[in-house]
């Protein structure tokens, strides 16, 4: 792997642990503070990690230099949604299939979500940044 490629992917760490915090926190205020069932709760905390996450990578990670426009933010939201789909699922087979803590099901579930974002953002959502050598 390239030097610039794992400076991006660093940096796409660093955003993720961002993400993280803010959906993490979000679920856990949802959750916990106001009662709100976990299946509720995921999509509100993923949302507000969703909108950190498109301002930071597009920003920073991949440093896409053109104007924001529709088509990239809906392929952004499309590899959410498949991202968001694999997390909810590995949060309820862990909450309710295995009968484990809501947190610990959110923490595993983070995981899946940040490998399939990482993939979908690098190949399809912000390629012509990454190709045209913006994103180093």
């Amino acid at each position: 792997m390239a030097n610039g490629e794992w400076r991006r992917l660093f940096k796409y760490g660093i955003v993720g642990v961002m993400n993280t915090g803010v959906d993490f926190a979000v679920f856990a205020a949802l959750v916990y503070g106001l009662h709100v069932a976990a299946i509720a709760a995921q999509p509100v905390s993923y949302l507000c990690g969703f909108a950190n996450s498109y301002y930071w990578n597009r920003k920073w990670t991949f440093r896409s230099g053109k104007r924001a426009n529709a088509m990239e933010l809906i392929r952004f939201g499309v590899v959410n949604a498949v991202s968001f789909g694999v997390a909810t699922i590995v949060l309820m087979a862990i909450v309710s299939g295995l009968g484990w803590s809501a947190l610990i099901g959110k923490a595993a579930s983070i995981f899946a979500s940040l490998a399939v974002n990482y993939i979908g953002s690098r190949l399809w959502v912000f390629r012509s940044a990454v190709e045209g050598g913006e994103g180093t």
